[in-house]
């Protein structure tokens, strides 16, 4: 049986990959910091998820959210690390405060909630780890200098782990989704989000359902070539 964990998945992208693995026949634990956003999506799924509230930047919190997902459905086999958080402002005004935010909850939360399911996975000689980057780590944003080095962390944290990892029968990969139409997304300025849509290629911010199909696929046994890879649902805006 599949058991995963989705963090972050009470609203946007982490809800709609909680959606996506649970109609692929996964067992899901919906995380995310506010619980009945968390409550709310394991109840549209029904009785293959399980709600697990937490702020994955803390240990205690991290481990009472792989406890929940292990005494509910067993240990889990795939991990996906979509917990975020997003803040506008130029370089020049970032307080210290929020760049160490910035990092506690993608990097941070998502070491720990790695650290917290990779032994049972190196015991089993099995388990997927798929951690939710961005483009804007691999290209910059204008007023997103924090957001876009955290997301360069996690890009990077994706390649190491990988090769340390992957001999033992897990994988590690990652997605860079470009501006998705998310309230996180919604949350930057107007004239942020018209300047970055008349720059993309396609002409459209994406879907979080298109997000959630390729973490599905890197998810599925059809990814077993897949080491350490960065995949793109970006609308254009990064092309490799």
């Amino acid at each position: 049986m599949s058991v995963a964990i989705v963090t972050g998945a009470g609203s946007g992208i982490g809800r709609a990959i909680a959606h996506r693995l649970a109609e692929d026949g996964y067992r899901v634990t919906v995380n995310d910091l506010r619980a009945e956003a968390a409550e709310a999506v394991a109840a549209e799924i029904g009785k293959t998820a399980v709600a697990a509230a937490g702020n994955v930047s803390l240990e205690a919190d991290v481990g009472a959210i792989v406890g929940r997902c292990r005494d509910t459905f067993g240990a889990c086999t795939h991990l996906v690390n979509c917990a975020g958080h997003v803040h506008q402002a130029r370089f020049v005004d970032l307080e210290p405060a929020e760049w160490d935010r910035m990092f506690a909850v993608h990097v941070r939360g998502t070491f720990l909630m790695t650290r917290a399911v990779l032994p049972a996975m190196l015991a089993a000689k099995a388990g997927v780890i798929v951690n939710i980057a961005s483009q804007l780590g691999q290209i910059g944003g204008v007023e997103l200098v924090h957001y876009s080095a955290a997301k360069a962390a996690i890009i990077g944290m994706t390649k190491a782990l990988a090769r340390e990892v992957s001999v033992d029968g897990v994988r590690v990969n990652a997605v860079a989704p470009g501006p998705i139409n998310t309230p996180l997304v919604m949350a930057l300025s107007e004239e942020w989000r018209n300047a970055k849509a008349a720059g993309l290629p396609l002409g459209r911010f994406g879907e979080p359902h298109e997000v959630a199909a390729a973490v599905a696929f890197l998810c599925s046994p059809d990814a077993a070539l897949f080491v350490g890879q960065t995949l793109g649902p970006n609308s254009g805006d990064v092309m490799l």
